[in-house]
């Protein structure tokens, strides 16, 4: 390094970002779990995409610390002997497993949650299409017995003569009564309207089950190839890192043979 100095500080800027960016990440993950309910679905869909949304911020961290012990090494010109268990460079290579096993057991859990989900939406769906199918069959049920029953109309029609109804009834009567004589033109109308009401009902059934098909495999296409990069990269900072512990090397540069120094 052309300025030891300078080098020290970049070192300790390096140490201090890093590891307020892997300690602030941590208390994240807390609080997202926050209140904790891991058998409800809906919790762990959110819960599993914030996570891995914020995946990456510890891996920065813990290349910013090693990077700032590395600086430090290669001032001194020395591999830095044994990590040992106050090292934080071993704490950080601990959490990068962890944090490696984390993400992949986050991939079979996500698909299946979701797989889930997309079961309750799709019969939730059917439920609603049921219920609005139910609904029509009703009205068609009501207005065609209301076509046939002469006698309400006839009650209708006479309320209406009476001109005692208030202005807003009166026009609402009027208008009832005037559909109903449209439909006894055509008797078919009605059941060509409910037809038209099912079909209707047939299509944003289909496209609300298409949505919740492609949202589930949206999430679970990003969230799985996410986890299972995160969980690579974390899996080989811990390798790489261990090995440089049971190595004595300590992540830092070898000694230059003797000869070879500037």
């Amino acid at each position: 390094m052309s300025n030891p100095a300078f080098s020290k500080f970049a070192a300790l800027s390096l140490k201090v970002v890093g590891t307020i960016l892997i300690i602030s990440s941590l208390v994240d993950y807390l609080i997202l779990a926050i209140p904790f309910s891991p058998l409800n679905p809906e919790w762990q869909i959110s819960f599993i995409n914030q996570i891995v949304d914020r995946g990456i911020i510890p891996m920065v961290g813990i290349g910013f610390l090693v990077a700032g012990y590395w600086i430090i090494d290669s001032l001194d010109g020395e591999s830095g002997g044994k990590i040992n268990f106050t090292d934080l460079r071993f704490w950080s290579f601990l959490l990068a497993g962890l944090l490696g096993l984390m993400f992949l057991v986050f991939i079979p859990i996500h698909i299946s949650t979701l797989g889930k989900a997309q079961a309750q939406a799709m019969l939730n769906i059917e439920q609603s299409a049921t219920q609005a199918e139910s609904q029509i069959d009703a009205q068609l049920g009501q207005v065609s017995e209301l076509l046939g029953d002469t006698a309400r109309q006839e009650e209708l029609k006479q309320a209406i003569d009476s001109g005692q109804l208030e202005e807003g009834q009166q026009q609402q009567l009027e208008t009832i009564y005037g559909q109903i004589q449209e439909l006894k033109k055509d008797p078919e109308a009605v059941e060509n309207q409910a037809n038209e009401a099912r079909t209707q009902l047939e299509t944003r059934r289909k496209e609300a089950e298409n949505q919740a098909k492609l949202t589930a495999f949206k999430s679970g296409f990003r969230i799985g190839l996410s986890s299972l990069l995160l969980s690579v990269g974390y899996a080989l900072i811990a390798w790489n890192g261990f090995q440089s512990i049971a190595g004595g090397g300590g992540g830092g540069p070898r000694r230059r043979p003797a000869g070879k120094k500037k």
